[in-house]
């Protein structure tokens, strides 16, 4: 982007219809810009994807992300895509969505959250979670800046980049994943402990692992679990919540596991066996100040058995957040999220392109559609 004026980089088609303002952010696929649509004086923002269609692994990212959130973006909790725009170069695209103030890596920095605000952002995690597994659909990038929040304390997930389908066997074939994968490294303290073990099929469990480390970080300000490296990671997993046992090792699907595990030994301790309540007195000991109800919640979470861990559904009436819980409100979704074009094998970038064009004219004419792509 040009130092001198980034404003020069959005299209002219683009800027025609929303005047362009703040940065809000820049990362290695793109930029945001708070915006306000001309037309309607509607606030947003406005994200332009830098070479959207380089390469089929890009290409890929995109299509999941535009075509994952048309599906998703009814829910409260999950944030809308308003708009689809491309650029006149035909390589970058750019994506409008309904503007939040800030997001919960953010809050958690600036230290501003209460209990209350803790439990209603947890509560509304679990019903977005919810809602999207029981589309069949895993998130695999939850983390606090993907949580975004407004003034009254509203939660919506963001970021589909990285979602797949389950679609088919009810798992995802690691093999299949791991050229988008390597996204994932960044984040490693919010990965489950069945990815970090190359696990050969995971499931929604993932998400809910990811949603304990991000409830962890609100109690206590601070990331709970920060390895330098994958293998660190694990280590200081199994060094705080205990060795598997056999059944657990089994359970995450890894034929690393054991060879990662039985010979596990670091400056920072060689890893036992634990009983819940030991590790709950740990939790304790870490979050002197939270409520047992918070601790009973993160203790479910943070499971390395995916099998064993609290799933979103039932996490909706835990004790922490029962008080928000409305039966009326938290539904599941009424089918499982259309993919289209398969995730376990790569397509070219320029089906990839045409195939999401082709779905987005042909939305242009639906009912109540959530967006529509507009051409130059």
């Amino acid at each position: 982007m040009s130092t001198a004026d980034p404003l020069l980089d959005i299209d002219r088609q683009v800027s025609r219809k929303y005047d362009v303002g703040q940065k809000l952010g820049k990362g290695a696929y793109g930029v945001v810009w708070k915006a306000t649509e001309k037309k309607s004086g509607r606030v947003c923002a406005l994200k332009k994807i830098f070479d959207a269609f380089q390469n089929a692994t890009d290409a890929q990212r995109t299509y999941r992300e535009i075509i994952f959130l048309k599906q998703m973006t009814a829910h409260e909790n999950i944030v809308r895509l308003e708009n689809v725009l491309k650029a006149e170069n035909d390589k970058d695209i750019y994506l409008v969505f309904e503007f939040m103030e800030t997001d919960l890596h953010a809050a958690i920095r600036a230290n501003i959250l209460e209990d209350v605000h803790k439990q209603y952002i947890m509560y509304q995690a679990l019903k977005a979670l919810m809602y999207m597994h029981s589309a069949q659909l895993v998130h695999r990038d939850m983390k606090p800046a993907n949580l975004l929040l407004n003034a009254e304390c509203l939660m919506k997930v963001a970021d589909f980049g990285l979602a797949r389908s389950l679609v088919g066997d009810g798992e995802i074939d690691s093999s299949g994943a791991s050229p988008a994968m390597t996204d994932y490294v960044a984040t490693r303290w919010y990965r489950a402990p069945e990815i970090l073990v190359a696990s050969s099929k995971y499931g929604t469990p993932v998400d809910l692992w990811s949603l304990g480390c991000i409830f962890a970080e609100m109690l206590g300000g601070t990331p709970a679990v920060t390895g330098k490296t994958t293998l660190n990671q694990i280590e200081k997993i199994v060094l705080f919540l205990g060795l598997p046992s056999e059944e657990d090792k089994a359970d995450l699907k890894s034929e690393f596991t054991a060879s990662l595990l039985d010979n596990m030994s670091s400056e920072e301790g060689t890893p036992t066996s634990l009983e819940p309540e030991q590790v709950l007195k740990k939790w304790r000991e870490l979050y002197s100040s939270a409520s047992e109800e918070a601790l009973s919640l993160l203790a479910s979470l943070m499971v390395i058995n995916p099998t064993k861990r609290l799933t979103a559904l039932a996490g909706l009436t835990h004790p922490y957040v029962a008080a928000f819980h409305d039966p009326a409100s938290a539904l599941p979704a009424r089918a499982a999220v259309e993919v289209k074009l398969t995730d376990n094998t790569k397509a070219s970038t320029s089906v990839y392109r045409h195939k999401l064009y082709s779905m987005l004219d042909e939305a242009k004419g639906e009912d109540n559609n959530p967006f529509q792509l507009s051409r130059r």
